[in-house]
């Protein structure tokens, strides 16, 4: 009896089942037939591998170059870049996967439309929350926004001023984030008047995104890691944006003159309706909106800028549009008013352009396939198997955009078929899921990008070195010094 359970026979059964498992999910297993990486058949580590190391993004995109449509990328999900792929995943009110659970920040207690997966009762829960969002309620905070883009000015004058390099990366984050702060709590952070990280939030948050993007898949982590101990003790980075969120969100709740801000619509539905909507998840949105939307934004800000800067004849052309205008008295706020510079067509074709060549959000989006399985073109899944669009491969697919899908060419806009290549443009995400804060984004990216162009010429410290991105849940682009020159202006202030 005792060598039944003796050390090599335990061993030897461990490694049985082990080799069960392999063989079955490699060969036996519904989705062995779809192409993908051998380590990714057996094991879920090989994506979070990739997250961690920021690749994820391009190597699927790779592989959907080498394999078509359909690739997978773990045991039990498949990466689509079929075209009917956002209609029948993204359109369609299917269950999310389990990964958006890892949206829950700091830990399980604070739930968000975001981390719940029943379509149903995301809706519910989006609707408490959704009008804070709205276009007109984010224009209230424009002459705010202009003072934190204001302060970005000041400080590329300076750099100009004094002729040296500026790490114009970090400048804008500060921007953006002041103004989320603005748009949320009527209060910036305080980064950008500053022009530095305060108190190493944003340090923290570049540390969350690889985190969070892998152990969203990994459950056992996110009790171990993201649980209410560990929210108290506030040893992680959740625990540090948390803190930073929810020290604004009580600073506001004390501050009667403030506006109506985001903040004020979701206590006072939050008060109408606290069966509905509790304070807990507030904070929630808050802390969400903190850490993932202004991560967003300024990722698309920087593309822009980047991108024209090395095509300078589109950053010429952008220009020549805003000057045009100067004489009827358009575009000579400082800085640029959104409502003039939406109405500006190369330059809104810019900003989608480089939003699509690199979208600010690569990760999958995951889709449980629904009872009696789903077909996607031939392929047919069952029941449970998870089904994910990448915005980064659907946003650089040859199929999808033409031959020049890798180039950054905002010609591509005003093409008679654009309307049929837009539905692969995925920035802010299709269907029930849409990005709640895209009004933010596009207020904040239009005017920093209208008002840049205008008043300034960037160059690249090493015209020959190219910027360096990480894609986790955002991708975060890094080491792109540049040189400012502030434009003579031809135009009244």
């Amino acid at each position: 009896m005792s060598a039944v359970f003796s050390s090599p026979a335990v061993a030897a059964q461990i490694l049985a089942v082990i080799v069960s498992v392999v063989v079955y999910r490699r060969y036996i297993h519904p989705l062995s037939e779809i192409p993908g990486p051998f380590w990714a058949s057996i094991t879920r580590l090989w994506q979070i591998c990739y997250l961690l190391k920021g690749e994820e993004a391009l190597e699927v995109v790779a592989l959907h170059d080498k394999h078509g449509h359909f690739v997978r990328i773990a045991p039990n999900e498949v990466s689509v870049s079929h075209p009917d792929g956002p209609r029948l995943l993204l359109l369609a009110p299917l269950r999310k996967g389990n990964w958006y659970t890892l949206f829950a920040l700091p830990d399980w207690r604070f739930q968000n439309p975001m981390s719940t997966l029943d379509p149903k009762e995301k809706v519910e829960r989006s609707k408490w929350l959704s009008s804070g969002y709205s276009l007109s309620n984010i224009l209230k905070s424009e002459e705010y926004i202009d003072k934190n883009i204001a302060h970005l000015q000041d400080w590329m004058d300076k750099y100009a001023a004094d002729h040296k390099p500026m790490h114009l990366d970090k400048f804008l984050s500060y921007t953006v984030f002041d103004n989320t702060g603005e748009a949320l709590f009527s209060e910036p952070f305080g980064f950008i008047s500053e022009g530095r990280d305060v108190g190493g939030a944003l340090r923290n948050n570049e540390i969350l995104n690889p985190v969070v993007a892998a152990f969203g898949f990994l459950t056992v982590f996110q009790w171990i890691f993201a649980n209410p101990v560990v929210t108290w003790l506030g040893v992680l980075p959740m625990g540090h944006l948390f803190d930073t969120t929810t020290r604004a969100m009580k600073k506001r709740q004390k501050n009667p003159d403030a506006r109506f801000d985001i903040a004020a619509h979701w206590f006072r539905m939050q008060q109408k309706n606290p069966d509905r909507l509790s304070l807990r998840q507030v904070e929630a949105q808050a802390t969400l909106s903190v850490g993932g939307g202004a991560d967003t934004i300024s990722c698309g800000i920087q593309s822009f800028v980047y991108h024209m800067m090395r095509r300078p004849e589109l950053w010429e052309r952008a220009r020549h549009e805003i000057d045009a205008v100067n004489k009827d008295g358009i575009c000579q706020g400082t800085p640029v008013s959104f409502s003039e510079a939406q109405n500006m067509p190369f330059l809104q074709a810019c900003v989608k352009e480089a939003l699509r060549i690199l979208g600010p959000t690569p990760s999958g989006l995951p889709r449980v396939a629904p009872k009696g399985g789903l077909s996607i073109g031939d392929r047919h899944f069952p029941e449970g198997t998870v089904l994910s669009i990448h915005g980064h491969v659907m946003q650089l697919s040859k199929e999808h955009w033409g031959p020049d899908a890798r180039e950054f060419n905002p010609n591509r806009w005003f093409a008679d078929d654009i309307g049929t290549k837009e539905k692969f443009w995925l920035v802010f995400g299709v269907g029930y899921n849409s990005c709640p804060g895209q009004h933010l984004a596009r207020v904040q990216i239009t005017k920093m990008a209208a008002t840049i162009v205008r008043d300034y010429d960037i160059l690249q410290v090493d015209p020959c070195s190219e910027w360096k991105w990480k894609a986790y849940i955002s991708i975060v682009p890094h080491s792109w010094p540049v040189y400012v020159q502030k434009r003579t202006l031809r135009y009244k202030q």
